[in-house]
Parts: C-alpha cells; sequence; structure tokens
C-alpha cells in the first residue's frame, strides 16, 4: 500500500473531518475522490475478511461507504472494483471452491427506524436478526445434508461440507425427502466464544471478535478443530424446496424449525408497530449471547417482494438495519503497549470509564502503530468513543489532537529493544529480542502441540504460568515437572489432581517418533510434514543432526535450501544443541524409517545416555501394511484441499507414509501425484501440476491405487 494509504487512515479514523463534502462540485475531483475510496474500502474489506485484522473502526468504514455512495449518485459513475458493486474478496485458501446456482447479494442498510416503516407501506414484514458470522448454504438430498458451501465472494464460495457436519445444531438428516437449499449463518455464541479466550492465558493472543473466529474456524482443513470450536447454524432464508410454503417468508421460518432448524428469532410486523419491535432487539441485544451488528426486514409475501426484482447489488425485497452507535466523548489517560509471544507489540488506549449501550468501558484497541499516529493520540486528549455493532469498544475521533509521543523504544515485557516494520503501507511495533518471555511460550506451544510431540491438557495459560516461575526453561524440563511438585500444587488454581494429569500425559508422550521430536523444536519451516520427510530421506541417528550441513538435508526430496539452511543454522547454536541433547535425554525416539538410518538394525534398541531410543523399523506389522502390494511405495504425493474418507489430511499423509510413499508440501518435477477432489481448483498447486503434466487424482482414485479399505 502506497502513502497515500497511510495518510487516509486519519480521515478514516477522524469520520473524514478532513474533508468537506460540499466541496466537490468539480467532477475531477469528485472521480478521483472515488478511486480513492474504492482504494481504501478495498483494502480495508481485504484486511478484515482474508486477513482476520482491522486497519479502520466500522464507524469510519460506513461513513467512507456512504461517501462513495453519495459520490456516485451524484456523477453516476460506479468503478467495477467499487465494493458498492462487489460483494466480497476471493477466499484464499485451499478449499475446493464451487459457484452459487444464483449470486448471494447483500441488502441495502438504513440506520433510520422511520425508513423501515417507509419500506413497508401497507405490506407485512418479517423482523430477525442480522447475525455476525459467515453465511452458509446447505443442500439436502433425499433427507441427508450432501454439501454445505461457504458464501465466498457472493458467486463463488468455498465447499465446507465435512466441517459443516461438525456444527453443533446442525441435523444431518431431515424429513423432507426433496432437494432443499437452505441459507444460513455459522457463528460461535459469546459464552463459547469467552471460554474459548479463557483457556488462552497470554492476554494479547486473545481472539478478538467471535466472528473471525468463526470465520477460521468454519475454514479449517481440519473438521476437528471446527468441532472443538462449538459453532452453531441459524437458518435466515430457505433457497430451494418443492413445497408450498403458503407465499410466506415467516411460513418458511416455522417450516425449517419443524425440519430440525434453529432459524433466526423472527416477528411479523407493520409499519405502525416496528419501531416497537426494533426496541425490542436493541434492549435484547445487550444481554444476547448470539453476535448480532443489526437487524434484517423482509416482505413476508414471497411473490411481492421477488416482483420488485433487484440493482446490481441488493434485492429490493429486504431492508438491513444497522444500529445507530452511541458515541461518547471521554478522556485518554494512557497508551498501553501489549507485547504477544509473535513479538508484536499493539498500543491499547485507556480512557477514562463511560457507559456505552448499557455496559462501563475504558480500554479499546488501537490495531496499529499508524493508526495511533493519524489519530494524532497523546496522553489527556479528548476522545470520541463507541462499540462497533454495540460490542467492540473502538475510537471514533481525536478532538483535541496533541500527537502520538514516546513509542517504546524497549519492549514492555523483557526491555529489549523494539522496532517499528512496515506491512502493507502500515507501521507495527515488533520486540526483537529472541529470549523474551513473551515469544517463549510459542515455542513451549508448539513443543506440546498435536503437530509435536502431542502432549495433552496443558493450556498455554499453564505453560506461561509455569515458565514464569521458573519451573520450565528448556523443553526437557516438561518432563521433569515432579521435581517442582509442591510448588506447583501449592499455586493458586493448579491443585494436586491438575499436576497428576499433566505429569501422566508427559509421561505417555515420552514415546514419540523421530519426526515429532524435530518438529517439536520448533525450527523455522520444519513443521510435521516436512518433518516426516527430512527423518525418512535422512540416514544419520536424530542425535548426530547437529553435526550435519545444509547440504545433507538439500539431497531429501522436498526439503529446499532455505529450511535445510534453517535447520543448520538452528543447530549450530550452542544452546539450541545443548537442549536438544538435554531433551533426548527425556524421551524415547521411534525411529519411522529404521532400515534407512546407518548403523540400526530394525528392532534394535540404543541407549543415549540417561534416556533409551526405540528403534522402529519397517518390519512392524502395522507399519508395512501390505506396501509392496500396492503402487505407493516409492512414489511422492503432494496433499491439497479438503477430504472426504479420511478424517483430514494428517491421516492421510500418515497412511502414505505407512505404504512406503513419500509426501512434500509443494509441487515439482519430482511429484508423482496431486491428492485434490476439486480438479478444477485454481490453486497455485494445480496450476503447477498441470504445469508439470504431473497427474491429479482424487481421494477415492488413491484409495483404489492403495487398495484400501
Amino acid at each position: 500500500m502506497n502513502q497515500y494509504i497511510n495518510n487516509e487512515i486519519e480521515s478514516l479514523e477522524n469520520i473524514n473531518q478532513s474533508y468537506d463534502k460540499n466541496q466537490t462540485d468539480n467532477n475531477k475531483d469528485d472521480i478521483a475522490r472515488i478511486k480513492e475510496l474504492v482504494n481504501i474500502l478495498n483494502e480495508a474489506s481485504k484486511a478484515y475478511y482474508q486477513e482476520g485484522r482491522e486497519i479502520m473502526s466500522n464507524l469510519a468504514f460506513d461513513e467512507m461507504y456512504d461517501e462513495l455512495e453519495a459520490l456516485e449518485k451524484k456523477t453516476g459513475i460506479v468503478l467495477s472494483n467499487s465494493p458498492t458493486v462487489n460483494v466480497g474478496y476471493e477466499v484464499l485458501s485451499e478449499l475446493p471452491k464451487e459457484k452459487h446456482s444464483e449470486p448471494m447479494l447483500s441488502l441495502n442498510k438504513t440506520k433510520s427506524v422511520d425508513e423501515l416503516a417507509d419500506f413497508l407501506g401497507d405490506k407485512k414484514g418479517v423482523l430477525s436478526w442480522k447475525l455476525d458470522g459467515l453465511t452458509v448454504v446447505l443442500t439436502y438430498d433425499e433427507g441427508k445434508l450432501v454439501k454445505a458451501v461457504t458464501r465466498g465472494t457472493g458467486e463463488v464460495g468455498e465447499v465446507i461440507t465435512e466441517n459443516a457436519k461438525k456444527f453443533k445444531n446442525i441435523p444431518l438428516n431431515i424429513k423432507y425427502k426433496g432437494k432443499l437449499i437452505v441459507r444460513g449463518e455459522a457463528i460461535i455464541k459469546y459464552s463459547d466464544f469467552e471460554k474459548i479466550n479463557d483457556s488462552i492465558g497470554d492476554e494479547k493472543e486473545k481472539y478478538k471478535n467471535p466472528r473471525n473466529l468463526c470465520s477460521g474456524s468454519v475454514r479449517q482443513l481440519d473438521s476437528r478443530i471446527t468441532a472443538d470450536r462449538n459453532v452453531n447454524f441459524y437458518a435466515f432464508t430457505l433457497v430451494h424446496v418443492d413445497e408450498d410454503m403458503h407465499n410466506s417468508v415467516k411460513y418458511q421460518m416455522e417450516w425449517l424449525e419443524k425440519q430440525g432448524f434453529d432459524a433466526v428469532e423472527n416477528y411479523i410486523v407493520t409499519g405502525e408497530d416496528i419501531a416497537e419491535r426494533v426496541e425490542f432487539f436493541s434492549e435484547k441485544i445487550k444481554t444476547y449471547d448470539l453476535p448480532s451488528d443489526g437487524l434484517v426486514l423482509m416482505y413476508d409475501d414471497i411473490e411481492y417482494g421477488l416482483s420488485l426484482g433487484r440493482t446490481a447489488k441488493f434485492p429490493r425485497n429486504g431492508l438491513a438495519f444497522k444500529w445507530r452507535d452511541e458515541i461518547k466523548e471521554t478522556t485518554l489517560l494512557d497508551i498501553e503497549w501489549s507485547a504477544s509471544r509473535t513479538g508484536l507489540i499493539n498500543p491499547v488506549a485507556i480512557f477514562e470509564s463511560v457507559e456505552l449501550e448499557g455496559t462501563t468501558v475504558s480500554r479499546a484497541s488501537i490495531h496499529n502503530v499508524s493508526i495511533a499516529e493519524n489519530l494524532m493520540l497523546g496522553i489527556g486528549d479528548t476522545i470520541e468513543v463507541y462499540k462497533a455493532n454495540m460490542i467492540i469498544p473502538q475510537i471514533a475521533s481525536n478532538l483535541t489532537k496533541s500527537g502520538l509521543k514516546n513509542v517504546p523504544e524497549t519492549c514492555p515485557v523483557c526491555g529489549g529493544k523494539t522496532v517499528i516494520k512496515e506491512d502493507n503501507g502500515f507501521k507495527f511495533l515488533y520486540c526483537i529480542n529472541e529470549e523474551c518471555p513473551a515469544k517463549q511460550i510459542n515455542r513451549f506451544s508448539n513443543f506440546v502441540s498435536r503437530g509435536a510431540m502431542d502432549i495433552r491438557g496443558i493450556s498455554k495459560e499453564t505453560l506461561e504460568k509455569f515458565i514464569d516461575n521458573g519451573y520450565i526453561k528448556k523443553l526437557g524440563d516438561i518432563y521433569r515437572l515432579n521435581n517442582y511438585r509442591e510448588q506447583i500444587i501449592s499455586d493458586k488454581g493448579f491443585g494436586e489432581k491438575s499436576l497428576e494429569n499433566f505429569v501422566t500425559s508427559a509421561e505417555a508422550a515420552r514415546n514419540r517418533e523421530d519426526y515429532r521430536v524435530l518438529a517439536g523444536l520448533g525450527i523455522t519451516g520444519v513443521g510435521l510434514t516436512n518433518a516426516r520427510m527430512i527423518t525418512a530421506g535422512v540416514t544419520e541417528k536424530l542425535d548426530d543432526y547437529p553435526g550435519l550441513k545444509a547440504e545433507d538435508f538439500i539431497k531429501v526430496d522436498g526439503v529446499g535450501p532455505v529450511i535445510a539452511e534453517a535447520i543448520e543454522m538452528y543447530f549450530n547454536k550452542e544452546k539450541n544443541k545443548d537442549e536438544f541433547y538435554d531433551l533426548l535425554k527425556e524421551v524415547n525416539v521411534i525411529y519411522s524409517n529404521a532400515e534407512a538410518v546407518v548403523g540400526i538394525e530394525p528392532g534394535e534398541r540404543t541407549t543415549f545416555e540417561a534416556g533409551t531410543m526405540s528403534l522402529v523399523g519397517m518390519t512392524d506389522g502395522e507399519t508395512t501394511i501390505s506396501a509392496a502390494e500396492n503402487m505407493i511405495k516409492g512414489k511422492t504425493f503432494v496433499v491439497t484441499g479438503s477430504l472426504n474418507h479420511f478424517e483430514n489430511r494428517d491421516a492421510l499423509k500418515d497412511y502414505i507414509f505407512k505404504m512406503g510413499g513419500k509426501v512434500t508440501g509443494s509441487v515439482s518435477k519430482k511429484t508423482d501425484y496431486l491428492i485434490n477432489n476439486d480438479n478444477m481448483s485454481m490453486s497455485s498447486k494445480n496450476k503447477k501440476a498441470k504445469e508439470l503434466e504431473i497427474p491429479i487424482i482424487t481421494e477415492e482414485e488413491f484409495i483404489n491405487m492403495a487398495k484400501y479399505k
């Protein structure tokens, strides 16, 4: 993003005070402003929807959007990439894509109850929540859920069928046996959102809001994560059904509930009583457990609504109502700089407490250094604050603008040096001390995770506490917590049973495959998949790795110079080497490819000082699975996209390895097959495979090839 975007953030956050809409008589200036607004709004939408970050407040976005609409109406000029005609951004994940049978358009919006009444006229309407999650379209055939697709761009969505089956309240089977298509919102309740955040020890690492968490949960490639997040589905539109719906939206909602769906809360309204019902919703939202950013009003008469047609972006049968933001003046008391385990240090505004939407607020995230600078935030300034969608405290504007001073040159956690880095034109503050305690939690969290040593039952909060108290200083200490038994059980909130559970879990994790141990070290680029390739291809024992060079790792198929050099650099550091050898004293390393390891016979057991290494080769019955009798052995695969038969991609990769095959993370000339259920995907892996004329096979084709049952 260029410097212009940076400068524009000030106008975004200050409700465009520097731009006088009444001074745009010159058509040339209007066109230039339209281009500027389109650029800014598209960048903001991309950051929010694709990258899960915020570069401006909702209030500022709405003001800019309204200004753009007014200028487009005035000039008659609408750019092809204008957010007023484009529904959304193309998603970036590797989930299969599918085109919707008809475009999913947004509703026009208003903040005026009178406009809602005017919209209805003498017609009846259905007023319901506008839930703030991820829109999903479900298809049922013969009474069974057969497909689930996200909204995506509005024209093309992502297929998330297996994830949708893990939604907590979704019916997998319904009474109706014809074809049914229903649209609804996938959401995570505030109560579940808070529980998930409570399990995260680092305040700075907690999720920002339920919508972002839900979007990430629904679009996971591992459906287990979706199941763990307690995602719910609330139906709001019946797209297709071969039944008489009595020409009534209200009847549709009631019919869907009889099929087992939870429908959004909805009521019949008229122009005379709609204000009263809006007031009912505005009171209820203060304690409502479902995230909502407004209301939706639809004509109950379906045929009448459809007869009105639609604009390029908006159908005319409905209208969205957004809450008017309650804005209060207050005084900025401080800017708190909060460090995260990634090294990012975010500014947080601390201000005199004010009552907003029925609650007391005194803090608001500023998101990054650029926003703080453009707001010209200084201690003692008079600022205006509000709750975005009546939920999230944000700064609307700064009335006095004394200027940002004293961006910390040292980390608030470790006192180490900080640097400002630019990313897409925005400034972010980072701690560059690799030994910063705020960063250490990430390394230990990786070690105990499912993608490494898989030590169950220890939260990030607990790890952080153990690190702060000095019980854990290096990876091997996780297996020696019994040495601090008395101190730990005396800690508030951590009793003897909790310690015993964790110690038992750690003991069970002493026996782990070589690739899990390698992945647990946290070497850049060496996750579970790459670790499996490396340990399968390197003939030296794991404890010999510190003596190897980058060229020893490059010879492994699928390992490039960047990863190879990262491994060598990691083991070149004496501190890392000492920690690694200390860890090997505590774990029993299972060699997954003992046939290839120099000097090792399958089944042989050796010792490494105080610990033992169990060497399990391919002679083990469970790991051979008739590898010689299939077409998998010796072949190299790349796996991408969602799966229908295997639980997740790791399960498929495990199977390939057990059958004697290899799995790499990227497509190259050495790849034999790309496994992807979506042959028409425009993903980079598909494009590369087609370019190199590498066969793209489905999961079922792979199963037939492997004779898998």
